[in-house]
């Protein structure tokens, strides 16, 4: 049972069980959106009840969260402490984009059909505000596998764990229950991956690929997967992140991957995940995965928590003409109706 004054007690669905089917959503905010955006998300929590009633098995969930850009735009008050722009992560041979992305929407449900429903009326509730850069139809294969073959998600933490990586508690009171999330899309060689014998395979992950069995640390190589993404303390304590990666492809296109989305109560522990993997930890020992696997695109955000969604802290709207002229201002134009006015009526269709 979660404690009343738990970091639990507070998030948005961060917690949840790995689903069968996911919708990821990345969107930019369009100049003038920002209010239409405020107020869906303040109605998010209403929408994934009305979807997901229709099919209560499918446990529907949508986890919403904010770019560092597009923070200030939206809300009034403190920003969450560590909120910032994804840096770009360069090495010598692979590169970690960052790419623009103000708003990402995590949508879980064990049936796809659901996800896609409750995305649709996501969207139209957003249409004209926000463009949509980014949407990915996510699956699990079979056991919990990755399209390379491998278990995915091995090395989540559990029990009270799981709550201690992924959400804000202490540091910063004001956004506690809140989680840092980093997503990243990533494009898989399965040809040249295939060509590979298994045992190359399970020296690149680190792990055995029938039985899902981690190397012995005399034994698993020091570029390995698994090897670059353990973050110790000095005191040897691990610190972990929670992942929700799933699988996703366009078989006509050859396009097969997966799309990376892990929460954390601080982005550094990721962004040092990241840095091992691709700079190289020592520099220069990058991850051997990702000779196959190519980072298309990343981004870090903050899901705030549930109560700070739902009666979000808004910006101050700019004064109305109507305002202006009761104040004795003159508006922009003879007809009276400003290019906010006119924005304010709602016209315009969701870009895709």
């Amino acid at each position: 049972m979660t404690e009343p004054d738990s970091p639990d007690a507070h998030a948005q669905s961060v917690l949840g069980p790995l689903t069968r089917a996911a919708v990821f959503l990345v969107a930019t905010v369009d100049p003038g959106g920002e209010a239409t955006v405020a107020d869906a998300l303040s109605g998010l929590a209403g929408l994934v009840r009305s979807v997901g009633s229709r099919v209560p098995t499918a446990t529907l969930n949508c986890v919403a969260a904010i770019g560092s850009a597009a923070w200030d735009r939206l809300f009034d008050g403190p920003r969450p402490a560590e909120l910032h722009v994804l840096p770009e992560f360069v090495g010598a041979v692979h590169r970690a984009p960052s790419t623009p992305g103000d708003l990402l929407f995590h949508i879980r449900a064990e049936r796809l059909d659901v996800a896609f429903e409750f995305a649709k009326h996501l969207t139209r509730s957003l249409a004209g505000a926000v463009t949509v850069i980014e949407e990915i139809h996510g699956f699990t294969l079979f056991d919990e596998r990755d399209l390379i073959g491998f278990v995915d998600g091995t090395e989540n933490p559990v029990g009270p764990d799981r709550v201690a990586a992924a959400l804000v508690d202490g540091a910063d009171p004001g956004f506690r229950g809140g989680s840092y999330v980093i997503a990243q899309k990533y494009q898989h060689d399965l040809d040249g991956w295939d060509g590979l014998p298994v045992g190359e395979q399970e020296r690149a992950i680190g792990r055995s690929k029938l039985d899902n069995i981690e190397m012995a640390d005399d034994v698993k190589p020091s570029n390995s997967h698994i090897a670059l993404n353990v973050i110790e303390e000095p005191d040897g304590t691990q610190r972990q992140i929670l992942r929700h990666n799933m699988a996703f492809g366009a078989v006509g296109e050859k396009e097969f991957g997966t799309f990376f989305i892990g929460y954390a109560a601080s982005p550094t522990v990721t962004e040092l995940m990241l840095n091992h993997m691709f700079i190289g930890e020592p520099v220069g020992n990058y991850d051997r995965l990702l000779d196959f696997s190519t980072a298309v695109s990343g981004g870090l955000f903050f899901a705030p928590p549930a109560a700070f969604l739902a009666a979000p802290p808004t910006l101050d709207p700019a004064p109305s003409d109507a305002a202006a002229a009761d104040s004795g201002e003159s508006g922009p134009g003879d007809d009276g109706l400003s290019a906010g006015a006119a924005s304010s009526l709602g016209i315009g269709s969701l870009k895709q």
